[in-house]
């Protein structure tokens, strides 16, 4: 009966209905915490799980998963601004697009465009079926049943970048609430889309800097103030013939001079010096010749922090030049040699003439007889080395063809032999009989033969061997299965240093005096017989003589060096 009056009692006081209606409003205010902490949650994760090198349909997925876990959300588009054009970039979901990625907004038909000029946020109802349209999206939204949009202009330091739109198919499902929430989440999405951009920008400048970097055939070098390589392009890793790991870090001398070289006199040194572009014509590793730039790098204050190195390889150039120098010095020396040796065949044609002559009118074993035919002999010898003067001097296009090397070594000693001998140097000549024909000009090959003797004689007058002597032999060997003729010029005369071996065939490297040599008889030596498909082969110890051996490969059509092969090649 206390209870039926106790209920009666609250019944007609109204505290149930008052306990039922701040349970209520308590409930309602949870949820909306709740809903508070859920949507300070989704921009925390939006901002988190940010990546600047996503994409942005990856991006505006990730928004929406996070968005529909408080809303009901059935589209979401991104347009940005391209060129001063608003274009529609992102749709999601990607399969029911209701604006097609690439369709341009127009100002004046679109209620994108609207809040940009707005600079605030707006809802939007589809019109009914059959009501006024004015803006672009009204006909697609309803096309694709979307009641309800909230478009939010997208704004980075007060310059707008894009508008993103939310679509729901259910009306009213937006309020005041969600609009500034949404507007929270536009404002993390346009940071998260310029940082991007700017992430981008940087990226593609690097690229292109990287791809315009490599793309150079030179060799490019930044190197720090401690000479050590920070970055660099192909074609060092080329020329150095190493992986990148070995390159970077590294003192650029240890990688790039001989240890026998002093790096303190180096455009490098003299950049860091001056501050100024500096610049030197350098033998590196391998033998070859560079010519090396060094460019300052400096910061706003002038201060430097950096140099960059420009190493362009010309030894082929160099080489070539030397080609060239030593063909016009022939070519020169063979005009005079012609002119000289014209001259000399009229008076030696009237000597032989007049000598035969005499000699048909005297008597066999007399003393003038035999005067007269050591006159005719030594007259037979000078027309001999004059015909081989005007065959080393002739001024026609080298062809190849088949020809002897014995017969070149004959034709060279004919000319030097005399002039060898007279500083009491010997000769031994070993020319294998039947020796098989080579492929070439027998001109170029008589030139090799000539700098080879004349370099023999130079080192046996340096060393002031009293005895000096030259050997010189023919064979014929095999070499990679295919049989090649070797001609071996051996001397005693003062040898090679060890520490110059490795760069005799560099051209204008010589160890002889200013006015002795230039250094070129080698390396255009070696030119020749590498256009021969061959090589030349030097053996030497100090003071102990030297061996330079020539090789060229027989003549034969199916051999991989001949003429015919090194041409399909080429």
């Amino acid at each position: 009966m206390s209870e039926s009056k106790q209920d009666i009692i609250a019944l007609l006081t109204g505290l149930e209905s008052s306990k039922r209606n701040y349970y209520t409003e308590l409930k309602k205010h949870l949820r909306q915490i709740e809903k508070k902490n859920m949507q300070l949650e989704i921009i925390n994760q939006v901002v988190k799980s940010f990546n600047v090198d996503m994409s942005l349909d990856d991006m505006l997925e990730n928004v929406a998963d996070k968005l529909k876990e408080i809303f009901a959300l059935d589209c979401l588009s991104l347009s940005l601004f391209e060129n001063d054009q608003l274009i529609v970039s992102n749709f999601f979901p990607r399969n029911q697009a209701a604006l097609l990625p690439g369709t341009v907004l127009l100002p004046d038909r679109s209620l994108c465009w609207k809040v940009i000029n707005d600079k605030q946020a707006c809802y939007h109802t589809a019109p009914s079926t059959g009501g006024d349209i004015r803006y672009l999206e009204e006909t697609i939204f309803i096309s694709s049943q979307i009641a309800e949009t909230v478009f939010i202009p997208l704004f980075s330091k007060n310059r707008p970048i894009g508008v993103l739109s939310v679509g729901s198919a259910s009306s009213g499902a937006y309020n005041d609430s969600d609009l500034l929430f949404l507007q929270q989440v536009a404002d993390q999405l346009a940071v998260c889309i310029e940082n991007a951009r700017l992430y981008n920008e940087v990226l593609q400048s690097k690229r292109e800097w990287e791809r315009t970097f490599s793309a150079v055939t030179d060799m490019l070098l930044y190197v720090d103030l401690d000479f050590r390589v920070v970055r660099f392009n192909q074609a060092v890793l080329e020329f150095l013939g190493l992986a990148e790991e070995f390159v970077y870090g590294r003192k650029c001398h240890e990688l790039l001079r001989p240890p026998s070289h002093d790096w303190s006199s180096c455009p490098l040194t003299e950049c860091y010096r001056t501050k100024q572009t500096a610049y030197q014509q350098l033998p590196l590793i391998g033998n070859r010749i560079c010519d090396v730039f060094a460019y300052p790098v400096l910061a706003e204050d002038s201060v430097m922090y950096g140099v960059i190195l420009y190493i362009k390889d010309v030894t082929k150039k160099l080489h070539i030049e030397a080609q060239l120098i030593q063909s016009g010095k022939l070519a020169a020396i063979g005009e005079m040699a012609a002119g000289v040796a014209h001259e000399l065949n009229n008076p030696l044609t009237a000597i032989l003439g007049n000598t035969q002559l005499l000699l048909r009118e005297s008597q066999k074993e007399s003393l003038d007889a035999r005067l007269l035919d050591d006159i005719f002999t030594s007259g037979k010898r000078c027309k001999l080395i004059i015909q081989n003067l005007l065959t080393f001097s002739r001024q026609e296009e080298y062809m190849f063809e088949p020809c002897s090397l014995n017969q070149a070594v004959q034709q060279v000693l004919s000319l030097v032999r005399y002039q060898i001998e007279r500083n009491h140097i010997s000769f031994t000549i070993e020319l294998e009989s039947n020796l098989p024909p080579i492929e070439g000009n027998i001109q170029q090959i008589e030139q090799i033969i000539i700098n080879l003797l004349l370099n023999a004689k130079d080192a046996i007058l340096t060393r002031n061997v009293k005895a000096g002597h030259i050997h010189i032999r023919t064979e014929t060997k095999e070499k990679k299965g295919h049989p090649h003729i070797f001609m071996h010029i051996t001397d005693n005369g003062c040898g090679i240093e060890d520490k110059n071996k490795s760069e005799i065939f560099n051209p204008f490297f010589t160890t002889k005096a200013v006015a002795q040599g230039t250094g070129l008889g080698l390396s255009v030596s070696l030119g020749i017989a590498r256009a021969h498909g061959g090589t030349i082969e030097a053996e030497s110890e100090k003071n102990q003589g030297s061996r330079f051996t020539l090789i060229l490969p027989a003549c034969s059509s199916n051999h991989p060096d001949s003429i015919e092969n090194r041409e399909e090649s080429q």
